[in-house]
């Protein structure tokens, strides 16, 4: 096995002050958002929105990796160099999202399960020869009525291990994402014991599957309120609670936890991060792989227009930098005004 590669690339995701793209949405989530701006969505479009990320000036500085999308690292940027190639001349970690969507769980109503395996393996190893250097697969939890089932956790833990044996076995990196949706009126409290359960189940199945921790990545959600939850948790109780979960249930040889917004503003994801850094020191570094909290600034200047490039880019740089000052516990709302 890979276990030295493994590990070095591990560690390189969650070095200081850096954090990881999240630019891994499918066609159809990214032509959702294009469609809010009125921007045609295809292939060429997403070509060029990715090429404008990916090419802010200095932005290397605050970004250890980016996770693709099978559409993505296959194109070229508009300079004619392949996306992967150009991340690794920028020092910047090739990855890609290797699940292939949710279904719902049999006998089990609003629940759901990440598919995926069947020809993994083959597809890994096509990944690695394009590039790749780590990967990404996402469960989805939803807390309501009666669920999450131990059938629907369970289910996703061992898919989750599988994928995360597959990817060290083709020298990949995986990101292991046990999301626990935000969305419904549950409390912070039920939020906590959902995350403590799910995590534990994901831990013991990855142990079963004699996965490295030391070359993996945890991509977890925060401990928070749900989206309709009319009491809103504070962000020093989401800290608390979500170091309180981790430390409850992560083991200390994982490398670094590299958090998903989930839906939260651009603002609020980076002061739950600086809150947590500045709870430490941790057992593990405690970094971001933010999808739409670092884009959508940028996403939203640009708006399809190659005039805009410029500005666009420099929204980027600025909320990964904000981010990275996030990494030490350093952020603060001054940082957001410069």
């Amino acid at each position: 096995m890979y276990e030295r590669e493994l590990k070095e690339t591990a560690r390189a995701l969650v070095a200081p002050h850096k954090g990881i793209l999240a630019a891994d949405e499918s066609v159809g989530t990214i032509g959702k958002r294009f469609a809010k701006l009125g921007v045609a969505s295809t292939a060429e479009t997403h070509r060029t929105y990715r090429d404008m990320l990916f090419t802010t000036p200095g932005v290397e500085e605050f970004i250890s990796g980016v996770i693709l999308y099978d559409e993505t690292i296959r194109q070229e940027s508009l300079g004619g160099t392949l996306f992967p190639r150009l991340l690794a001349e920028k020092a910047i970690i090739p990855g890609i999202k290797v699940d292939t969507g949710t279904v719902e769980l049999a006998l089990h109503p609003g629940e759901k399960v990440t598919q995926g395996l069947d020809g993994l393996r083959e597809r890994l190893a096509e990944y690695r020869s394009l590039g790749a250097r780590f990967t990404k697969w996402r469960a989805v939890i939803t807390i309501g009525a009666g669920i999450p089932s131990r059938a629907c956790v369970s289910a996703n833990a061992q898919a989750l291990a599988r994928y995360a044996a597959l990817a060290q076995e083709a020298g990949l990196v995986p990101i292991v994402e046990p999301e626990v949706l935000m969305d419904g009126d549950h409390d912070q409290e039920r939020c906590e014991l959902v995350t403590l359960g799910v995590l534990r189940s994901v831990f013991n199945e990855l142990a079963r599957q004699g996965v490295l921790l030391e070359g993996i990545l945890l991509k977890p959600s925060m401990t928070i309120s749900g989206k309709s939850c009319p009491r809103q948790a504070g962000v020093q109780d989401v800290a608390e609670a979500t170091v309180r979960t981790l430390r409850r249930t992560v083991p200390a040889a994982v490398p670094g936890i590299v958090f998903l917004s989930g839906g939260q503003s651009s603002e609020l994801a980076t002061a739950h991060l600086n809150a947590m850094n500045k709870l430490g020191p941790h057992p593990w570094e405690l970094s971001y792989s933010y999808g739409r909290a670092l884009q959508e600034p940028a996403l939203t200047i640009w708006h399809g227009e190659q005039a805009n490039v410029v500005a666009a880019q420099a929204a980027f740089y600025h909320r990964s930098k904000c981010n990275s000052a996030a990494r030490s516990g350093s952020y603060g709302p001054e940082l957001e005004r410069a």
